[in-house]
């Protein structure tokens, strides 16, 4: 074809929802020559027989931005682009059967008022006033969303493809992608019509999108960690009271989510329909036997009703309409999910250039933040808000078939659930033990996974309940409680040893390694037989990540970081990496044990080493242990007397034992946290996030500006240092109830939303809950009144002096 574009700046594969968003936003942006590819027609796959329902309601921070943001991209997109839509504003109704839920519904509710969102909690009376079809009699209350709605996922499409045709950008259908290849910096992207070469190619291809990453393996991929599951709703003959009641009123009828039970309910014409999760959920495509095919567009799998059946009976208890109407229609249909149910949204993991966006759940509801989010990734490399959430590099190896098999039903099939702070959900587990796992076991680790890797949270003794159901509440206090707190005093009072398997490990050499990395972190390098902290920032001064440096020779670094960055970092050093420099990931070769307490002095000596151990903090050394060879450095998240014990796998058992038999307690994850927050160290993607400057984040002694190095984000960090920061990050001590505050929980001053916490716990050694957070600048002073909104009540904290509240002069970790 004369007229097929033969190059172009970006090629997308896939046109639902999320792939014609991304072209609409990259073309209104100014990006052009932009290419999408469709293999059938626009919205041939989930996207089509989408429900189209748009919710604001998230309990993840990154995910409720965008939808905030798509749906109010939606209000307006018919007159923006001069395309009309069906797009129904009804608000919905989330029903509440337990206090539980309620919590939940009111720390959503917080953070929706901290994104201009008004949800407010509902009792059941007030419920009935906006629904009155529906049963209360039975239900505690909930939660009213005055801008939630249902939208045409076709009419949707359609308008962003004509807004980014008007723009500009250009919409191949009926062109499947054949396959990729390429050539120096240049995506060739294969198609029956012809290559097109690129730059940068995004994976939209919905449930296809792990055949498309198939096609990058060649060039540093992996299989997609992504399976498709069945999913139904079915709509109803017309009911004569439902038409009478919209025709007096002039509009729809609410959404009911009742997602305790686990479905929603909303009008449809002047029928409903209804749109169970059911734990007895069916995944499909997933054995040879059952290949995906070829093409599915605009087909639907065969009904399969029964599996709904008891979410059809509790529904017509809820409206008993419902029951006075016959099965109009069922849509059975494919739908991605990834282990978690969140998208694979952002840099496709070990391929430059390349991103995905797929995956989606709720794609309609998402689709336009998605787009917005995907396109400052390709334009920019970054983005507004922190995506970690969605970001695809949060899996790594161990998220193979089984596992996203395991945990794609389980997710499904608790697609309503309340993700409670102490809980653990059991599918998909055990995929990286460490090398003592089964002694770890056996003192009562109960265990959580970290990046795949299995860490004992907390040590239960016997006759604690170590039941799931234990786990589900908000509350702090919990059959880990007292354990949690001897693991803390334990530590403080004499020695503890946490099994710390997972640690990000990465060697980086060769000639100019220091010069490099001078050149990429925001402030110095240690000395050879030092360590530190280094931070890497993005254009803006924003926290990147945060790595541990250790320098064993000139330009001879081991770089450390959190078990959950591992392909996030490695890329953050990969990026622009100089030829004759070697970076190598040793991650899963070694193992660490952190052992800490006024007691771990002596403890070594009694297990019989050479070692300086009195080399001051943040030395490390080269060691002998107990007869086995390891590195000791001198360094504490704890903030205790202490060090790290690094080694090889196969050496690890023999300290273990050794350490334990020199006095040392097991400890957990769980103290871990509580310890470090009294000491105000910050952690990753939760206090260090790219929503913040490392000014902001209070790391300015990491920042050296007067460095001839002009590292990423310098002239922002200048300007900033120059005009002062909007806000700062601070410590509080909060009077805070039954439960400590969440990751963003609101921050007031008198009726005025002020900052954010950015984690929160129980600190042990103070005897106080700790909360962590940034505020407005002129409020981030010691002595300084706030409160903090945790599940919908108000709690005084108090703005601490800017140093940490356990041993703030850090004597005994220097002991």
């Amino acid at each position: 074809m004369s007229d097929f574009p033969t190059t172009a700046r970006v090629v997308i594969i896939g046109g639902g929802a999320v792939g014609t968003s991304t072209l609409y936003h990259l073309a209104k942006a100014g990006w052009k020559d932009c290419v999408l590819l469709e293999k059938n027609e626009l919205t041939a796959g989930s996207t089509w027989h989408a429900a189209g329902n748009c919710p604001n309601f998230s309990g993840s921070w990154a995910i409720l931005n965008m939808q905030r943001y798509g749906l109010e991209m939606y209000r307006t997109l018919a007159t923006d682009v001069d395309y009309p839509m069906n797009y129904h504003v009804t608000g919905s109704l989330r029903l509440a059967h337990s206090k539980e839920r309620m919590q939940e519904f009111e720390r959503v509710a917080g953070m929706g008022r901290y994104q201009g969102l008004d949800m407010p909690i509902l009792t059941p009376k007030e419920m009935q006033e906006h629904h009155p079809f529906m049963e209360t009699h039975d239900i505690m209350g909930g939660m009213w969303d005055p801008l939630d709605g249902d939208i045409d996922p076709a009419q949707l499409t359609q308008a962003m493809a004509k807004g980014a045709r008007d723009a500009g950008a250009r919409i191949e259908r009926f062109c499947p992608a054949t396959g990729i290849d390429r050539d120096g910096d240049e995506w060739i992207v294969k198609t029956d019509k012809g290559d097109i070469r690129c730059e940068f190619v995004v994976n939209c291809a919905g449930y296809y999108a792990q055949r498309v990453g198939e096609m990058f393996k060649p060039f540093g991929g992996r299989t997609v960690p992504m399976v498709v599951m069945s999913h139904q709703y079915f709509l109803t003959d017309e009911i004569a009271e439902i038409a009478a009641w919209t025709k007096e009123k002039g509009h729809k009828l609410p959404i009911i989510r009742d997602v305790d039970i686990s479905y929603y309910l909303r009008q449809d014409k002047n029928g409903l329909n209804l749109g169970p999760y059911e734990r007895n959920c069916k995944a499909h495509w997933i054995t040879p036997d059952d290949p995906m095919p070829e093409d599915f567009s605009f087909q639907l799998y065969p009904d399969d009703l029964e599996r709904l059946e008891f979410y059809i009976e509790d529904a017509m208890e809820r409206v008993p309409a419902l029951g006075t109407a016959g099965v109009g229609r069922n849509i059975n249909g494919p739908i991605p999910y990834a282990p978690d149910g969140l998208p694979l949204l952002g840099p496709m993991p070990g391929v430059k250039n390349a991103f995905e966006g797929h995956c989606f759940t709720f794609g309609i509801a998402q689709g336009g933040g998605a787009g917005k989010v995907l396109s400052e990734w390709i334009m920019h490399g970054e983005t507004e808000w922190d995506m970690w959430a969605v970001d695809p590099r949060r899996y790594t190896d161990y998220a193979d078939h089984d596992y996203s098999l395991a945990k794609a039903l389980e997710t499904y099939g608790h697609e309503y659930a309340m993700h409670f702070p102490h809980h653990e959900w059991p599918a998909g587990r055990n995929k990286k033990l460490s090398p003592v796992h089964d002694k770890v076991l056996e003192l009562g680790g109960v265990m959580g996974a970290y990046n795949g890797w299995e860490r004992a949270n907390w040590f239960a003794k016997d006759g604690d309940d170590t039941s799931e159901e234990a786990t589900h509440t908000w509350d702090r206090q919990g059959p880990w409680t007292q354990r949690v707190k001897e693991e803390c005093e334990a530590v403080r009072d004499s020695i503890g040893v946490l099994d710390l398997p997972g640690f990000s490990r990465f060697k980086l050499t060769g000639t100019g390694a220091a010069e490099h990395l001078r050149g990429r972190i925001t402030g110095g390098l240690p000395k050879a037989g030092r360590m530190n902290l280094g931070y890497f920032a993005d254009s803006r001064g924003r926290i990147l990540t945060e790595m541990s440096l250790i320098r064993h020779d000139e330009d001879d670094f081991t770089l450390i970081t959190a078990a959950n960055a591992q392909w996030h970092d490695f890329e953050v050093l990969k990026a622009g990496l100089p030829e004759g420099l070697s970076l190598t990931d040793h991650t899963t070769e070694f193992s660490t044990l952190i052992v800490c307490g006024p007691d771990s002095r002596n403890a070594f000596q009694a297990m019989g080493t050479e070692s300086d151990l009195h080399a001051t903090w943040l030395s490390h050394q080269s060691a002998t242990v107990a007869g086995v060879p390891c590195m000791l450095a001198r360094v504490s998240f704890a903030g205790e007397l202490g060090w790290e014990i690094h080694a090889k796998n196969a050496d690890i058992p023999a300290l273990y034992e050794a350490v334990r038999a020199a006095g040392a307690i097991p400890f957990g994850m769980y103290a871990l946290n509580a310890l470090r927050i009294e000491k105000g160290y910050r952690a990753w993607k939760g206090d260090l996030s790219t929503d913040y400057t490392l000014f902001e984040g209070g790391l300015d002694r990491f920042v050296k500006l007067d460095k001839p190095q002009d590292f990423p984000g310098k002239a922002a960090l200048m300007n900033e240092k120059q005009q002062g920061s909007k806000k700062r990050f601070v410590t509080l001590l909060v009077d805070a109830g039954d439960q400590d505050a969440p990751y963003m929980s609101t921050i007031w001053n008198g009726d005025t939303v002020v900052g954010e916490t950015t984690s929160g716990a129980w600190g042990y050694r103070i005897g106080a809950s700790v909360a962590l957070g940034v505020v407005k600048t002129e409020l981030a002073k010691p002595g300084q009144k706030l409160e903090v909104e945790i599940f919908g009540e108000r709690r005084t904290a108090t703005v601490q002096p800017d140093q940490p509240l356990w041993d703030p002069e850090n004597a005994r970790l220097r002991a």
